[in-house]
């Protein structure tokens, strides 16, 4: 998913950047209004975070350009400038949230994440559910689900979820898995993978130390094994007999 952040302030784009990378989005940045723009119309985002004090052309004045190029892609300002007036103004013009700054890293995702679910509502939801070991997997809804259980989950955790599902039993290669998840090139010496499976199994496996949905295939990469419910099994060789 493309998302195109237009911030005239380098420290504050470069964040947000690292922010949504980190969330598995693909960043487009842009210095500028009049910058935001054109790279609008040449990337085609599914959706836009936008500053309002910005060189060139304002936030205001790039939203009017994108509500009249697309009424349904969602925008989000987020901006120094809090006094009510300047909220009312980004929504009449069809803003979808607003963040004031200074804002928390976990405001941005969570709002982020509140957005990406309403896209994945307008869009065809093939393939939208699928189960790995008793656990739920729901990517329009960037969660997942065992028993009474929610689990939150990023764009970059379905994405790797997903692929291991769709190749279950497969044993997959670190190269494969940065290509097609992450959609990002494969740096040999990189922990990033590693480190990011690590901080999935906490959240998604019964037991991180000994897991059973992203298991480790040694010198190649990740892999999921379907574990066969026995008790089922036996059901049916009963039925047979």
């Amino acid at each position: 998913m493309k998302v195109l952040v237009a911030e005239d302030d380098a420290l504050t784009r470069d964040g947000l950047a690292e922010v949504l990378s980190g969330e598995g989005y693909q960043v487009t940045l842009a210095e500028d209004g009049t910058q935001a723009i054109e790279l609008f119309r040449k990337v085609q985002p599914d959706f836009v975070c936008l500053d309002i004090m910005m060189p060139g052309s304002s936030g205001f004045e790039v939203c009017k350009a994108i509500r009249s190029d697309d009424e349904n892609i969602p925008i989000i300002f987020i901006s120094a400038k809090s006094e009510e007036i300047d909220r009312l103004v980004g929504f009449e013009l069809g803003a979808d949230d607003f963040i004031t700054k200074p804002f928390s890293l976990r405001e941005v995702v969570a709002r982020v994440r509140a957005v990406t679910r309403r896209c994945f509502a307008r869009q065809e939801k093939k393939n939208d559910t699928f189960t790995m070991n008793q656990l739920e997997v729901c990517r329009s809804e960037l969660r997942a689900r065992r028993n009474s259980q929610v689990i939150e989950l990023s764009l970059r955790d379905v994405n790797l979820l997903q692929l291991l599902w769709e190749n279950s039993g497969k044993a997959l290669e670190r190269r494969t898995i940065y290509m097609e998840a992450y959609g990002e090139n494969f740096f040999p010496a990189s922990r990033t993978l590693d480190q990011h499976v690590s901080q999935l199994r906490k959240r998604i496996e019964l037991d991180p130390q000994n897991p059973l949905i992203v298991c480790t295939v040694h010198g190649i990469g990740y892999r999921f094994d379907p574990v066969i419910d026995s008790s089922a099994s036996q059901q049916d060789d009963i039925e047979q007999d």
